[in-house]
């Protein structure tokens, strides 16, 4: 069971930093993504941190801006988010690849997903 949270509305330039409680998870090692879907817009993967947390992906429309790390005790995966852009503006899921993994993980099948958090960033 994976429980995202951390949404809200802010303005741009702004920053949220997004959590993922990760549980009930059969495997010890799972590799985590976040995504995101705007409406009208296809869900597009955002960054990817490994298994063992040692390595992360990011897209290019959130490379330099966007921060991924995991804190493997606490079964929590983060997303920073600094200077958000209203292009930013979706909703984020977080999802779980059991197994070992690094790199880019967008197009893999996740095991399991989260409910969304909904980020809103007004101009």
């Amino acid at each position: 069971q994976l429980q995202a949270s951390g949404g809200g509305l802010v303005q741009s330039g702004g920053s949220l930093r997004l959590s993922c409680v990760v549980s009930g998870f059969t495997s010890d090692y799972y590799a985590v993504t976040w995504f995101r879907h705007a409406p009208g817009t296809e869900r597009e993967g955002v960054s990817s941190i490994s298994s063992t947390g040692g390595s992360t992906f990011y897209a290019d429309s959130v490379k330099g801006r966007f921060t991924m790390s995991r804190d493997i005790a606490k079964n929590t995966v983060y997303l920073q988010m600094d200077d958000l852009k209203p292009e930013d503006t979706a909703i984020y899921y977080c999802a779980a690849k059991a197994g070992y993994y690094s790199g880019n993980l967008f197009d893999l099948r996740h095991d399991y997903w989260g409910k969304g958090t909904l980020v809103t960033v007004s101009s």
